[in-house]
């Protein structure tokens, strides 16, 4: 019986570990220890998996706002969606939207979405945020 833990660590020291994509000797995209994304992809447990350490990590800083315990669960949805998609350093340069969700002003909060080059960027998924922000409804 092969022996799992000799195999890992041998393939960890002949593919090394990488934390972010690169392109192999073939060309091919790869990440972690010899994963060929473009020919082998991800499991869907391992895209929920993912999924769940992004949304964990999108929380935690959607935590740090200081009006983020004030807001309702639809608008908080909207916070973090936008979150997970621009990453919170670019979320937090809408400052004129930061400013309306901390006064609970969702109108301005909603025009201030609308009036941005990510809105224009997203389509649909910013159409959606924006109609949601404005009623605080969440619509499947």
């Amino acid at each position: 019986m092969i022996n799992i833990g000799a195999f890992k660590a041998h393939l960890k020291w002949a593919e090394a570990v990488r934390q972010y994509p690169y392109r192999c000797s073939a060309d091919k995209l790869t990440i972690g220890v010899g994963r060929n994304l473009d020919d082998v992809g991800l499991s869907m447990d391992e895209v929920d998996y993912l999924l769940g350490n992004d949304i964990t990590r999108v929380l935690a800083e959607c935590g740090t706002l200081d009006y983020w315990g004030s807001l309702d669960p639809v608008r908080q949805l909207i916070v973090a969606d936008m979150v997970f998609n621009l990453g919170i350093s670019r979320f937090l340069q809408f400052k004129k939207m930061n400013a309306a969700l901390a006064i609970q002003d969702y109108t301005l909060a909603a025009h201030e979405m609308k009036d941005s080059k990510w809105y224009r960027q997203v389509g649909r998924r910013a159409v959606k945020l924006h109609k949601a922000m404005i009623s605080g409804e969440w619509n499947e």
